[in-house]
């Protein structure tokens, strides 16, 4: 249980325009249930208890809470420490693998080893994503970023 109330407290994102927009956010444990008829049936359940290989889902969800349509938008998520990103389609995402200094995407980051050499960044090398919404939020509007991790 203590892990789930560190990863819930990293789950906090930060947003440009915190006064207008508000954000939430959800994780979720994503497993595949074979069904008696030997189809395989994705669900999504609140995790009580996760343990390593778990596979995460997590939605954030804006709500422009104003009248007037915000521009702009940026949304940035810490990846918890101990979930590693899985390399799925988020799209419009941008990465960050220095801890939120540099972000790109992934193709394009590179990270230096403890011995001074580089290599490409992969996907458990992610500590933060940001979206940057190419479309303004509408007043009164909303909608939902996901990714998805793997518990180391």
């Amino acid at each position: 249980m203590k892990f789930l109330i560190s990863l819930f407290a990293l789950l906090a994102p930060a947003a440009a325009l915190a006064n207008q927009v508000e954000l939430s956010s959800e994780v979720f444990v994503e497993r595949n249930v074979e069904q008696a008829d030997g189809t395989v049936t994705v669900t999504h359940t609140e995790p009580s208890q996760v343990v390593p290989g778990d596979s995460l889902v997590f939605v954030l969800t804006y709500r422009n809470s104003s009248a007037e349509p915000v521009a702009n938008f940026t949304a940035t998520n810490p990846m918890p420490d101990a979930v590693a990103y899985r390399d799925t389609d988020s799209p419009g995402a941008e990465f960050s693998v220095d801890g939120g200094t540099v972000f790109g995407l992934l193709a394009d980051l590179i990270v230096t080893e403890e011995d001074g050499t580089e290599r490409p960044a992969r996907a458990d090398d992610v500590t933060h994503i940001r979206w940057t919404l190419a479309e303004p939020i509408a007043g009164n509007g909303s909608g939902q970023l996901t990714f998805r991790g793997v518990v180391r």
